[in-house]
């Protein structure tokens, strides 16, 4: 996919969600994976000629795992001219040393989300941009069913009364696929993720149940995000 339409497909979730209003300063919050890197290039794109006038900084917690080496990604962001900033924490030590979690991902991502909604209120910022694709919609709705029994996804726009922050989520019309042909042809620098959980969670096993689901039943996928748009879900109508 070339930036072009990755921007096309970005600044239509903008719109039909009314996701930047004028003069918003955006913290785009940066993991290291494709999906983060790959909104850092669209936004970075988009501020560019978008009719509302919007500022973006790139923000990455950083966990605490041994060999996080973020100096990449940092040279990216200079050279998309987007203020970096580094937020330094003992997550991983506390997660998996101190209180020895089974299940970490929980916990890992609400102190994660916090470190980074706290730094992007110090430095001022309104919103904060985060990069879940059209895969990470679909399979929050299977968790959701699966686990939790109801029908439940994030919406596109989520209000923080807490902290006063807006959460936007400007690739739910970005298909996984779409975002990894990016990052190959872009060679965007993906860190690889040092937690010891990857690749053995929930979510890998919601991502492998849509696409067995995809491929016994072709089209499933999309079946299953139209009901999403559909759904009468607060934020989706």
């Amino acid at each position: 996919m070339k930036l072009q339409q990755l921007m096309s497909y970005t600044r239509r979730a903008l719109d039909d969600y009314q996701l930047i209003d004028e003069n918003d300063k955006i913290a785009i919050g940066i993991s290291g994976g494709k999906d983060s890197l790959a909104l850092l290039y669209s936004l970075a794109g988009l501020r560019r000629f978008y009719p509302k006038k919007f500022e973006i900084i790139a923000i990455s917690v950083n966990l605490g795992f041994e060999g996080m080496d973020l100096s990449k990604i940092h040279s990216l962001c200079e050279r998309l001219e987007v203020p970096f900033y580094e937020v330094k924490s003992e997550i991983s030590k506390i997660i998996f040393e101190d209180r020895k979690e089974s299940n970490p991902c929980s916990l890992c991502a609400k102190m994660r989300k916090g470190a980074l909604n706290t730094r992007a209120k110090e430095l001022g910022c309104n919103k904060v941009a985060y990069a879940h694709h059209k895969d990470d919609f679909i399979e929050t709705v299977l968790l959701s069913l699966i686990f939790e029994g109801h029908f439940y996804v994030f919406p596109p726009k989520t209000y923080l009364d807490r902290m006063d922050l807006t959460v936007i989520r400007p690739f739910i019309y970005l298909d996984e696929r779409d975002v990894i042909g990016f990052w190959h042809k872009y060679d965007l620098p993906v860190q690889k993720n040092p937690c010891p959980a990857d690749g053995n969670t929930k979510r890998e096993y919601a991502k492998e149940l849509v696409q067995q689901l995809n491929a016994e039943h072709p089209g499933a996928k999309d079946r299953i995000f139209h009901a999403i748009l559909t759904s009468n879900l607060k934020g989706y109508c």
